[in-house]
């Protein structure tokens, strides 16, 4: 048991660089007292106890501000983050490692009492604030859910999610949320500038446009290069012979 804390509060260190010490981290996280409150809620409930075992969750809810069923299973090294106003499901799943932040909803579109209603989150899953995800899907290794985004399909290993509803983008090469990976780097609140697929999108077509016009300048000048040989101008006083799309300030409009 002593072990485990001891692996709770220094995943804590670990991805918080506010938190000092464990002295803090003990006293001060209740993300750490609604794990710890939630393993007695859940051997309760394991054991035939529901009553007590819910009773155990409300406690902890009043005191932390997060809800956790006590029928949720929780896995070790687990942090959430600030963590006011989480709602974790009674079949939801949750894998080593992960992180999640406030306002997360870990919910159920299913009113069938004793099916999976809930989401499996696998090891080293960042859920970013105010996200949604929503089913008895999987949330696979190292994925990375966005702030806000309403999640109700599976998402792959290492695949981020965003957007309402979510839009998965894959995996890119290496790249996990485990901050125990092999370079330690872990990506607060889940995603960064290159996970928004619409900016993406915007970023490419900014991109072959301005390279069109680049060709078509191009195309131009040696269209008047040529006329200016000949006795006949060929060229139109309205065509573009120099560059006038502006890459740059559209770039920065969309996120570069």
């Amino acid at each position: 048991m002593f072990s485990r804390l001891r692996s709770d509060i220094q995943c804590i260190l670990d991805r918080d660089p506010a938190a000092r010490s464990r002295w803090e981290v003990l006293t001060l996280y209740p993300g750490l007292h609604a794990v710890v409150l939630h393993r007695l809620a859940h051997w309760c409930w394991g054991h035939g106890l529901k009553w007590v075992g819910r009773f155990v969750s409300q406690v902890s809810r009043w005191l932390t501000g997060i809800e956790i069923h006590p029928g949720a299973v929780i896995g070790d090294r687990v942090f959430f983050d600030h963590a006011m106003g989480v709602v974790v499901g009674e079949t939801a799943e949750i894998g080593d490692g992960c992180t999640i932040y406030q306002g997360v909803t870990l919910g159920g579109t299913s009113l069938y009492k004793g099916a999976k209603r809930h989401p499996t989150l696998g090891r080293n899953v960042v859920v970013s604030a105010g996200a949604k995800v929503l089913g008895g899907f999987t949330v696979g290794d190292g994925a990375k859910i966005g702030s806000n985004a309403v999640v109700i399909k599976p998402v792959p290993a290492g695949a981020t999610a965003v957007g309402i509803p979510a839009r998965i983008i894959p995996a890119k090469a290496g790249a996990t949320a485990d901050v125990d990976g092999a370079d330690g780097k872990f990506e607060a609140y889940g995603i960064t500038q290159q996970d928004d697929p619409l900016s993406l999108a915007m970023r490419g077509l900014i991109d072959n446009a301005a390279n069109q016009e680049h060709q078509i300048a191009l195309l131009w000048q040696a269209i008047e290069a040529l006329s200016s040989q000949g006795s006949k101008d060929c060229v139109p006083d309205e065509a573009a012979t120099t560059e006038n799309f502006e890459k740059g300030r559209l770039a920065d409009l969309v996120g570069k």
